[in-house]
């Protein structure tokens, strides 16, 4: 059986080359792929939530299985110590997306881990091999293609973060609250037929103070990285995911595994692009199971 790999609103985007002139968009039509995982050069995922109610841990170790890869980026927050912190919370699921990732570890793929403001208690391990992950607090990625790429969660950028975080953790109580009320809206949307529709990406969407700081934090982060002498910066953080050009710095964000379900793929040749896992059962649904990025997204995370 073969399944249409790329659908034609995969979100991508023409790539520049440090020291080259600007690259037109690739045009990538959709083919037949033969039955098996699909073979990147390298995934970057973030904001995964393991062990919080938001977490689509089911997504996600599905997306880890079929589809390899050379390097895995782990950017930040796979792990919500602030919610098992305040309430244990733990599924099945969960416990096998963890093992899809040692899986990976085992079969040779080199997996890099960038603790976020979520699981910062991994920070103190920074240098140190754990289980054969390697925990780093950023890393610079070189792509096929040459480019110079930033690795980073994002959090220090947020100055919600830096300079209240009491507020931060009232904002990560308003969040959980926000995607249990959506959950139980597309349950009830779901139960008359009604297609899915996301209540905190509209609130995103419309509310302006929201879609300012997306806006200016994807500024702050490429200017920072600017000096860095990079090509581009691959954050996560905010839960929106995103690949555009910001003057002569390339900005990519992953998205999240709680609602957006995205990931930043890298080919063989070094083209970036956005991948949005929408089921958990592409052998039975392959035309749907991956799609563009630019649907739904979460409400900003603390």
């Amino acid at each position: 059986m073969a399944e249409t790999a790329w659908s034609t609103n995969l979100y991508q985007r023409a790539l520049p080359v440090a020291g080259a002139a600007r690259r037109r968009p690739a045009v990538h039509r959709p083919v037949a792929l033969p039955v098996g995982p699909r073979r990147h050069r390298t995934i970057f995922i973030s904001d995964v939530h393991l062990g919080s109610r938001g977490c689509k841990a089911e997504l996600l170790a599905d997306f880890l299985e079929q589809n390899a890869c050379d390097t895995l980026y782990l950017v930040g927050d796979i792990i919500d110590g602030w919610q098992l912190a305040r309430r244990w919370y733990w599924t099945d699921d969960q416990t096998r997306v963890v093992g899809e990732i040692l899986r990976k570890v085992d079969e040779g793929t080199r997996v890099v881990y960038v603790p976020g403001n979520h699981d910062e208690f991994l920070r103190n391990y920074c240098g140190r091999s754990v289980a054969g992950i390697e925990v780093v607090r950023e890393a610079i990625h070189e792509t096929a293609a040459g480019l110079r790429l930033l690795v980073l969660h994002g959090d220090q950028f947020d100055g919600v973060i830096g300079y209240a975080k009491w507020l931060a953790h009232l904002g990560d109580r308003a969040y959980a609250l926000a995607l249990a009320l959506n959950d139980r809206l597309h349950a009830l949307r779901h139960a008359v037929g009604l297609p899915y529709w996301s209540l905190s990406a509209y609130l995103k969407r419309t509310v302006k103070n929201a879609v300012e700081y997306v806006s200016r934090f994807e500024e702050v982060v490429a200017r920072a990285a600017k000096p860095r002498g990079v090509d581009g910066v691959l954050c996560g953080h905010i839960h929106q995911a995103e690949i555009r050009q910001i003057g002569p710095i390339l900005y990519l964000n992953d998205g999240d595994w709680v609602e957006s379900c995205t990931a930043v793929v890298e080919d063989a040749s070094g083209h970036l692009e956005i991948l949005r896992w929408t089921t958990s059962s592409p052998a039975k649904d392959p035309a749907g199971a991956v799609a563009g990025a630019q649907g739904e997204a979460a409400l900003i995370p603390a």
